[in-house]
């Protein structure tokens, strides 16, 4: 049972407690400093998200705009040099 619990955090138990809570008290300093909160960095999260999701629907509606324009030239370039090809 104990090589299972060891397996599955990394180390033993009593380490990774030492490593959490070292490491927490050094994010919690970073996060005092900068002033940041647990919910202020789930906003930004959230916040980043949207905005990533609003302007990737406008990035489509443009990556469309331009396949249609490079359609316009690239299609008939394409069946003009197949056209030239048969013949030989």
């Amino acid at each position: 049972m104990a090589d299972g619990v060891n397996r599955f955090l990394g180390d033993t138990p009593g380490r990774v407690i030492v490593k959490l809570l070292v490491v927490s008290v050094i994010v919690g300093f970073v996060m005092a400093v900068f002033g940041w909160t647990p919910y202020g960095v789930i906003d930004t999260i959230r916040d980043f998200v949207l905005d990533l999701w609003h302007s990737g629907f406008a990035a489509l509606g443009r990556v469309g705009d331009y396949l249609l324009l490079g359609a316009a030239i690239v299609v008939p370039a394409f069946i003009l040099l197949r056209i030239f090809s048969y013949r030989r």
